[in-house]
C-alpha cells in the first residue's frame, strides 16, 4: 500500500505542467483566421505595498468598429515576497495552452520525502486523540487514520492567503471535505444502529446533522480564515460550503441505502456521477433517502 501511494506521488508531483487542449468550432475558426493583433500590451498589478503581484500580456485586435485585449502568452503570478508560485501560457485568442503550479509540487515533493523516509509498520500503538466523542464513530476512527491531512489543509490555507490564491484555499477545504466523505465507505454492525432506539428518519437526521456538525469544525479555520481574506469570494465560498453539505449528506444516506451491506457497484456509479454532474444530487439525495428508511425499517421501529 506504502509504494503504491508513493508512486502516486511521484506521478502527481512531476505534472508540475498540466495541459489543456481547447476545441474551436468551425465558426470561430472562420472568425478569427483573418485576425492579425495590431498591438500588444503588458500589465503589471501590484500589492499595495509596491511588490509585483501579476504580470499578463494581452493582444489587441481590431474586429469591425471595435478594438479587443485579450491575454495571450505568459502569464505569471508572484506572492508578496516576490517568488513566482503560478505560470500559464495563452494561446493568440486566449485559449489556455499549459500552466505551471510551483507550489503543489513542492508540496507533492515533500510528502514523497516524509512517507519515503517514514517507518508506518513500527509496533508502537499510539492513541490519537480526537475531538469527538465516542457517539460519532465514524469520525472516532476516520480522524485517526486521516490526522496528517488536516494540518495539510491548514498549511495550504496559510499559503493561499499569503500568496493571495483563493482556489487553493478552497482546495484546502474540499480537501478536508473528501476526507470525511471516506469516513462513511464502512458500515456498522446492526447492533450500533439499533442501539440508537430511534426511528428511521430520525436516525438519519442525526447521523446527517452530526455528520454535517463535525465538518463543519474541522473546516472552520478555513472557513473564517478565507471568509476573512477574500471578503468579495465569499459567495463563491459559500456555494462551496453548501456543495460539501450535499455531498456528505448523499454519502450517509448512500451508506445505509443497502443496509446491512456494504454499499454495492450501482451506488458507487450514482456517487461517481454526482461528482461529473453535482445538480444530479437532487434527484439521487432523495432516492437514497428513501431507500435507506426502508433498509433500517427492519431494525428500527
Amino acid at each position: 500500500m506504502k509504494i503504491k501511494f508513493v508512486i502516486i506521488l511521484i506521478f502527481l508531483a512531476f505534472l508540475k505542467v498540466e495541459f489543456s487542449h481547447s476545441q474551436h468550432s468551425t465558426k470561430f475558426i472562420e472568425i478569427t483566421k483573418n485576425l492579425k493583433p495590431i498591438d500588444s500590451i503588458t500589465k503589471i498589478k501590484k500589492f499595495r505595498k509596491g511588490g509585483v503581484k501579476e504580470i499578463s500580456k494581452f493582444l489587441v485586435f481590431e474586429y469591425g468598429e471595435y478594438t479587443y485585449e485579450i491575454v495571450s502568452g505568459k502569464q505569471q503570478l508572484f506572492d508578496k515576497k516576490g517568488r513566482l508560485f503560478y505560470e500559464v501560457f495563452y494561446g493568440n485568442f486566449g485559449n489556455l495552452i499549459y500552466q505551471k503550479q510551483f507550489i503543489f509540487s513542492a508540496i507533492l515533493n515533500l510528502c514523497i520525502i516524509f512517507i519515503t523516509l517514514s517507518n508506518f509498520s513500527t509496533n508502537l500503538y499510539v492513541t490519537i486523540p480526537t475531538p469527538f466523542n465516542k457517539k460519532p464513530f465514524e469520525f472516532t476512527v476516520g480522524f485517526r487514520k486521516t490526522f496528517f491531512i488536516f494540518p495539510i489543509a491548514y498549511f495550504l490555507t496559510y499559503i493561499s492567503v499569503s500568496v493571495g490564491n483563493f482556489n487553493l484555499g478552497v482546495f484546502s477545504m474540499l480537501l478536508i471535505g473528501l476526507t470525511c466523505f471516506s469516513y462513511y465507505s464502512k458500515i456498522e454492525n446492526e447492533y450500533f444502529v439499533w442501539n440508537y432506539n430511534l426511528s428511521s428518519k430520525e436516525f438519519l437526521i442525526e447521523k446527517t446533522k452530526t455528520c454535517l456538525i463535525y465538518f463543519t469544525i474541522l473546516s472552520l479555520p478555513v472557513i473564517i480564515t478565507l471568509s476573512i481574506s477574500f471578503f468579495r469570494e465569499i459567495d463563491i465560498l459559500i456555494i462551496f460550503i453548501l456543495l460539501c453539505y450535499a455531498y456528505l449528506t448523499a454519502i450517509v444516506l448512500a451508506k445505509y441505502s443497502s443496509f446491512p451491506n456494504e454499499m454495492n457497484m450501482s451506488q458507487g456509479i450514482l456517487i461517481a456521477i454526482s461528482f461529473m454532474f453535482p445538480p444530479i444530487l437532487l434527484v439521487f439525495i432523495p432516492l437514497f433517502y428513501s431507500q435507506s428508511v426502508k433498509k433500517l425499517n427492519t431494525v428500527l421501529q
